[in-house]
């Protein structure tokens, strides 16, 4: 089955016209982080002058049009600004992540063979034990200070007095749309990264489609913390400054995550699962902990609010009597989880993973819509998308403007657009293999229902077969078990085995209440493997399976003395499991649980 749109047009050409472009059309705050004295705004004519010096900057230096820059930063509003200034100057960026180890770094770096590496201060160990192994690499710049031998951002502004207007204008000019703008390394679940090549005219066409899509304008404010080495949150980023909205970053501390969001009072959040599905759990648990009056008033509240939702999506009116209820379950319950996020929030946009139905429905029962849509790096991130006047729970939403979306006989999703990848760097091979046609292999599994609503059931290589030869895919199952208050991670195996085992971590931030409720001490390590706990899980593991045919049913599981990391080499930055690498780092757990 197909199904696609038409896309649209653009005002800019290339990426290396935006931070120009913007300046000279808004006057607005672009970029608002958090300093000694406060929240601060560097305004879109800051940004332009900042972006272009960084640019004359590199052009100094002696780096060409198509020159690797790469960026290793937290999610601030440095990162943006080198990001804009490289573009400016013709350069391809490959960005890194902040969390990748010196190993990954020097990866990113001798494979894309960048010239240049912007890199904030806490990062530069990082580089100072790879730079020699790095023979392509010439300049290390700090966004703080001077360290060593490596010049600070604010340096290489100045170094770039010396270039001409004239020149820089040539460098933009020299930008054509089909360059490549970015090489983003996937975080991949298995395997080395690869190169993906972005282009210019690809991110141009990804930001048009998501501008007919969703309201978005310069009254508008983004909560930016998602790392900006990901390809949505780079693509959210180029989009609010297309259109002249506000930037917000986050203060770089987790745990000041939800007060950040508080304080910014954001219209727009980009995030992964993970963090609704945080606030979810903890906003019932606290539900479910409150005496039974309170209890019952809150599940009311919520139940009012999912039917009141339920009627808007129709495009019918509240009654009188149907707004009273709502207005009651606003002051009740509501109202506090809009107030979690600021009170001003309009959509959130959840992508980079699946995120369970029950969260979606919980948030829009009360009134902060969550946009699922689904993409990958090779497109961009960009494919399908729910919006307001059309969402389906469980679904991924409908085809963007100018994607055309079909499904193979296997049942493989394949998409096709001006959004999608120019291929691998340096690797012919592997473009070859993600291609069928002309059209671009997802290796992700699913189907198009007849009114053009996009479903996805898993990923191909992490299908499980079991010794019966049942087919199955884990997501589901684990997804069914990750909505338990108490399970942070569900990782399913099976593969070959006559019945279906997990591998289950605890939440960290439920652990007392679980502790209290086992009645045991709240030690990870102790919990792990008490009894007591573990029929507490295994009540979960029970309601989960209640879900299943028997043949996809988790029949015995393992309970780990600590949760999965990205340090660990057990999660990609963007939260997703490495399949591979939790089954052979546990793999005598898992084996155990046949014997």
């Amino acid at each position: 089955m197909t199904t696609q749109a038409a896309p649209a047009s653009t005002q800019i050409s290339t990426l290396a016209e935006l931070a120009g472009h913007r300046a000279a059309r808004h006057s607005g705050p672009a970029l608002r982080h958090k300093t000694e004295r406060g929240w601060e705004d560097i305004s879109y004519a800051e940004l332009g002058l900042t972006a272009g010096e960084i640019a004359r900057g590199l052009i100094a230096l002696g780096i060409e049009r198509g020159d690797r820059v790469s960026i290793l930063g937290n999610t601030r509003p440095e990162w943006t600004l080198c990001d804009l200034g490289a573009l400016a100057a013709g350069t391809t960026v490959a960005p890194i992540y902040q969390t990748n180890s010196p190993e990954e770094c020097q990866y990113v770096l001798t494979h894309s063979e960048a010239r240049v590496v912007f890199c904030e201060e806490e990062q530069l160990e990082k580089i100072d034990q790879i730079r020699e192994r790095c023979p392509a690499l010439e300049h290390v710049i700090v966004f703080e200070r001077r360290v060593g031998e490596d010049i600070s951002l604010d340096e290489l502004r100045q170094l770039g007095a010396e270039v001409t207007d004239s020149a820089l204008d040539e460098r933009v000019a020299a930008v054509a749309p089909n360059d490549i703008a970015t090489l983003v390394y996937t975080s991949g679940t298995t395997g080395p990264p690869k190169g993906c090549m972005l282009t210019h005219a690809n991110f141009l066409a990804t930001m048009e489609m998501y501008l007919q899509q969703v309201e978005f304008d310069d009254t508008h404010t983004v909560f930016m913390f998602l790392p900006l080495a990901h390809s949505l949150a780079r693509v959210t980023q180029m989009v609010a400054l297309q259109v002249g909205a506000t930037i917000a970053y986050w203060t770089r501390d987790p745990k000041r995550l939800l007060e950040d969001i508080a304080e910014v009072r954001p219209s727009h959040l980009p995030s992964v699962p993970r963090v609704f599905e945080k606030i979810h759990t903890a906003a019932l648990s606290g539900i479910e902990d409150q005496q039974f009056a309170k209890r019952l008033m809150a599940r009311w509240a919520l139940e009012t609010g999912r039917r009141a939702r339920s009627v808007e999506r129709r495009g019918k009116q509240l009654g009188r009597l149907g707004r009273s209820r709502r207005g009651i379950a606003d002051r009740l319950v509501l109202g506090k989880v809009r107030d979690l996020f600021g009170g001003q929030l309009q959509l959130a946009l959840s992508g980079a993973a699946p995120i369970a139905k029950d969260v979606l429905e919980f948030f829009d029962s009360c009134g902060i819509p969550i946009l699922e849509g689904y993409g990958m790096t090779e497109s961009t991130a960009a494919a399908t998308l729910n919006t307001k006047e059309s969402q389906r729970f469980g679904s991924v939403g409908k085809p963007l403007p100018g994607t055309e979306v079909r499904t193979a006989p296997d049942g493989e999703i394949l998409l096709s657009g001006p959004h999608v990848f120019a291929g691998y760097f340096k690797d012919p091979e592997a473009t070859s293999e993600t291609f069928d046609d002309g059209w671009l292999r997802t290796g992700d599994l699913g189907h198009i229902d007849p009114e053009g609503f996009v479903s996805i059931t898993g990923r191909k290589k992490d299908i499980i077969i079991t010794s019966s030869g049942k087919n199955i895919t884990p997501t589901n199952i684990e997804n069914q078990l990750k909505e338990s208050r108490w399970i942070s991670e569900a990782v399913v195996y099976g593969d070959g085995r006559p019945y279906l085992v997990a591998l289950i971590t605890l939440d960290s931030d439920e652990l007392p209440a679980l502790a209290e409720r086992a009645g045991v001490a709240p030690d990870v390590a102790t919990m792990a493997h008490d009894d007591r706990v573990r029929a507490e899980i295994q009540r979960e593991v029970d309601r989960a399976n209640e879900h299943f045919a028997r043949i996809e049913q988790v029949k015995r599981f393992t309970i780990l003395d600590h949760e999965l990391s990205q340090a660990a080499g057990e999660l990609t930055p963007t939260l997703k499991v490495k399949r591979s690498v939790v089954y052979d780092k546990y793999g005598s757990k898992l084996a155990a649980l046949y014997e």
